[in-house]
Order: structure tokens, then C-alpha cells, then sequence
């Protein structure tokens, strides 16, 4: 068994109560999952404070507590460590548990308000279509060398982060690509890992629920660049006002990539339609079935990391013609019909625009474009407005339903985005709170040749109303309702 004093190495340490060269067996944050001779992290979240679960996870047998703050009752035998910031002290003690296993693999991280789970996504196709042995952290689903577990969150807490990389070492993995969401780094979840490069995509409005202003929310981004090491790559989007800002104290090698500047790698759509683009990436044309300007940046930063972790341009570019969209990112089909169904994952007012103006790009004119969007419960009111403004703007038709209300009311949330319909286009707005029946709705005013745009969960597969998931699948649901309504 290891010793406490082995997984507190590099851990700074406030003060000490016992001893600290005891045998523990596992690590722990939530006092409902302490066993015997475990130690129990005592971690400040939002919402629940662990300080308050002390002594509970000792009467289940914790043989030593970490915490920021002592208790005044201390139970003999038990060791107590007070550190400055239980979190950070958990992704050490983690790391260390798992004898740092992010440093045996080449390990990516990709940070930015969109384009995360796609590139992450892509890059693990790539590098596994070339032969290597991979591994995915992301939104979606986790993968080691092939097998898929599911996922939960953006960017795991440390102990499931060091578990699957451990995993991946012993499966003997060589690459990991992974999601980094500024969740994540202000939860010192990706604290202690060691990291072969990052990448930035953009900065947009998100998560201004959970971070105070949008200042806060971009230096928290930063953060993730100042902590790479000088033999790691960092990897921006110059084309993003925020893009120098990210590596401005890095100690990392600096890489660029644009679309409309000068960078290190250059990307330029060269043809576009719904069932893909001609790209020129670094004056080489690559054909890809990845549709959109948001996939030519997406697509231009894969190139990039590919190439500073090893392979070859003209291998990259192979690999690049071959590779799927990701599920639920403009995610594309046609129906017998000819109707051409988009769903995609755009939550944000920026993702949304991004998705209509492909679309608008694309477009002949001659069609109608259908939009149908929603806005998560308990989550940022202020982009309500925002989004459905978007939507009414850019289309001929908009639904606007319930996303995931979770434990908030769906009209209520409705009610709010109706707020941002301008009065010019409020005739072509219509309101169905019931996900499912709007889009039986939009499906019906579909037309052959009309765009349908599903957006706002993409590749979920479920709905969770009133802390309850049911079974919710947009493009399944929207292409059998295409087909019934077609019979």
C-alpha cells in the first residue's frame, strides 16, 4: 500500500496533526464513498463545502483528513493535513497516487468556448487512423485505445482524470487528447498534469452563471497556458481577439494558427456545400466531408498539432480527407424528401451564429431555413435573449423550445429568449415548449429542399426535465418524424 507521505509529495503543507508515514488505500472528496483506512479531501465547492462531512468520513473509517481549515475536534489516530487549496491538493495527491501518469503519454489539452470537443474529437481519429494508440477526455464519451466509457463532465474532477490515465498507461497509450474547460481550471482539475501542448480556439459568451464577468472567465483560459512547461507547444487562433492575450505568459513554444491572418498555419476554404469543403492548409488542398468555417479552424488546428507532435504534412492531409464529423456537430443528413436536417450543439449565442452563417453560406436562397432552439435551466439567463434574437435574424422560420429546463420552469425560460425576437421578425416566431412536438412542428413546415436546423444539444441523448433524464434523441427524433410524416 503507498503511504500518505508519498501522495502529499510537492503538496504545499500548512500544518501537520499524526503521522503522516501511515498506509491508506484510496483518495477520496466525497465522505458517501469512504472506506476503511482511506483519506477523505475535504474540498469548497459551489454549492456543498466538505469541511461540513469531516467527521462523517471518519466514522466511515478515513484514516486521514486534508482540509483548508482544522477542526476543532481532532479523533486520536486519525492524521489531519491542512493545506492552502484542498483542490489543488487533491490533483497533486491524485497524481501522485497514480505515480503521474500524464507523464508517460503525450497529452493535449484544448481550451476555448467552442470547438473543444470536435478537435479533441478529431484528433483522436486522426492519430488512431495513423496507427497510434490513443486516448479522449471530452464532453461526449472517454476513450482508451479503442474501448468507450461514458463521459460526464467537460473536464473530469482529478481522481477520474488520473484513473484513465493510468488506465491509458497500462493499455499503452501514446497520445491523449483532451477537453479543458475553464471549469475545470479554476477547479485545479488539470493541476499537477503534465502536458505536451494546448490549444485555444476562441473565446465567446459562456458560463457567465458560473464566472462573475467575462473577464474572469477569460483569465481563467489563461491560466491553462501559463501553466505549460518550456518543452510543451502552445497552439492559438489569432483570428480571436483573445488569442495573443492566452500566451502572453507562457513559457511554452509558441504556435499559430488563422483562417484570416498570418500564422504559423494558415487554412482558407476554397469550395464549400452540405456535403463538405475544399480547404487549402498551408498551401496544400485537402478535401473534407467536416463542413463550415468553424470546422476549417477546427480542422486548420488539428493540422497544427499533428505536425507539432511528429507526423507528416502529407500524411496529416490523408488523414484529414478521411475523417467524420462529430456526432452532433453539424451533423448532417437529407431526408427522402429532400429535406436537409443540421442538428447541432450549439448552446451559445456565438455557436449559434456560426452554425446560421455556414448555413447562409451554403444556402441557394431558394429554400426556406427552419430554426429550432432552446436555452438550458440553471444555467446563464443572460444569453436567453441573445440566442433567439440570433436565430429570428438569421431565419425564415424559429422555434423556440425547451433545451434541458432542467429544475426551472420551461416557459419561464422561453419567455426570456422571447424577450430578444425583434418586432420585425416576431410573425415568423413561433413558441412550443414541448421539445418533441416542436419538432414534429418544424418538421411539417418543411418543405423538399428546406433546411431544417435542430440546435442546442447535439449529441445528447437525453432530455432532463425537473432533475429527471428521459430518453431524447434530436437527430434520431427529427429524421423518423421526417420519414413518418412522409408516409
Amino acid at each position: 500500500m503507498i503511504k500518505l507521505q508519498d501522495i502529499l509529495y510537492t503538496v504545499p503543507l500548512e500544518a501537520v496533526h499524526g503521522n503522516t508515514s501511515i498506509a491508506i488505500r484510496e483518495l477520496r472528496y466525497d465522505s458517501r464513498l469512504v472506506g476503511l483506512d482511506d483519506v477523505f479531501v475535504a474540498t469548497t465547492g459551489t454549492t456543498v463545502d466538505g469541511h461540513d462531512y469531516i467527521e462523517r468520513a471518519v466514522n466511515a473509517g478515513a484514516i486521514a483528513v486534508i482540509c483548508e481549515v482544522m477542526p476543532d475536534f481532532k479523533v486520536n489516530g486519525i492524521t489531519y493535513v491542512q493545506v492552502q487549496n484542498s483542490q489543488k491538493a487533491l490533483a497533486i495527491m491524485a497524481a501522485n497516487y497514480h505515480g503521474n501518469p500524464s507523464k508517460n503519454l503525450k497529452l493535449v489539452g484544448i481550451t476555448g468556448t467552442n470547438g473543444k470537443t470536435t478537435t479533441a474529437t478529431l484528433l483522436y481519429d486522426l492519430f488512431t487512423q495513423a496507427g497510434y494508440s490513443c486516448g479522449l477526455l471530452s464532453t461526449v464519451v472517454i476513450k482508451v485505445a479503442g474501448a468507450e466509457y461514458k463521459a460526464t463532465h467537460t473536464t473530469p474532477d482529478s481522481l477520474v482524470i488520473n484513473d484513465y490515465l493510468s488506465l491509458m498507461n497500462a493499455q499503452g497509450v501514446e497520445f491523449c487528447f483532451m477537453e479543458v474547460s475553464s471549469h475545470g481550471i479554476d477547479q485545479e482539475r488539470t493541476t499537477a498534469l503534465q502536458f505536451a501542448g494546448g490549444v485555444f480556439t476562441n473565446l465567446s459568451h459562456d458560463h457567465l452563471d458560473y464566472h462573475d464577468t467575462f473577464k474572469e472567465y477569460r483569465d481563467v483560459k489563461e491560466r491553462f497556458f501559463d501553466q505549460l512547461n518550456s518543452k510543451a507547444f502552445a497552439i492559438t487562433n489569432l483570428d480571436d481577439k483573445n488569442g495573443s492575450f492566452m500566451l502572453q505568459n507562457t513559457k511554452a513554444q509558441i504556435r499559430s494558427y488563422a483562417l484570416k491572418s498570418y500564422a504559423d498555419y494558415r487554412g482558407q476554404i476554397l469550395e464549400s456545400s452540405f456535403n463538405g469543403q475544399l480547404l487549402k492548409i498551408n498551401e496544400q488542398d485537402v478535401w473534407t466531408k467536416l463542413i463550415g468555417q468553424f470546422n476549417a479552424y477546427n480542422l486548420t488546428a488539428v493540422y497544427a498539432v499533428a505536425i507539432e507532435l511528429g507526423l507528416e504534412p502529407i500524411d496529416v492531409l490523408t488523414h484529414i480527407s478521411k475523417l467524420e464529423p462529430v456526432a452532433g456537430r453539424f451533423q448532417y443528413a437529407q431526408s427522402e424528401t429532400g429535406v436537409h436536417v443540421i442538428v447541432d450543439y450549439a448552446h451559445t449565442p456565438d455557436a449559434l451564429d456560426n452554425v446560421l452563417k455556414t448555413i447562409q453560406d451554403i444556402r441557394t436562397r431558394n429554400e426556406q431555413l427552419i430554426t429550432l432552439v432552446g436555452c438550458g435551466g440553471d444555467r446563464d439567463t443572460s444569453k436567453r435573449p441573445v440566442m433567439a434574437q440570433i436565430a429570428s435574424s438569421g431565419s425564415d422560420k424559429t422555434i423556440l423550445t425547451s433545451d434541458n429546463p432542467r429544475t426551472e420552469d420551461p416557459d419561464s425560460i422561453i419567455r426570456a429568449m422571447e424577450e430578444g425576437v425583434e418586432a420585425q421578425y416576431a410573425s415568423r416566431v413561433l413558441s412550443i415548449t414541448d421539445r418533441r412536438q416542436a419538432i414534429r412542428t418544424a418538421c411539417s413546415l418543411a418543405n423538399p429542399g428546406d433546411i431544417l436546423l435542430v440546435a442546442g444539444k447535439g449529441h445528447e441523448t437525453y432530455q432532463e426535465i425537473n432533475g429527471e433524464r428521459t430518453d431524447f434523441d434530436d437527430f434520431k427524433i427529427t429524421t423518423c418524424t421526417l420519414t413518418e410524416l412522409n408516409k
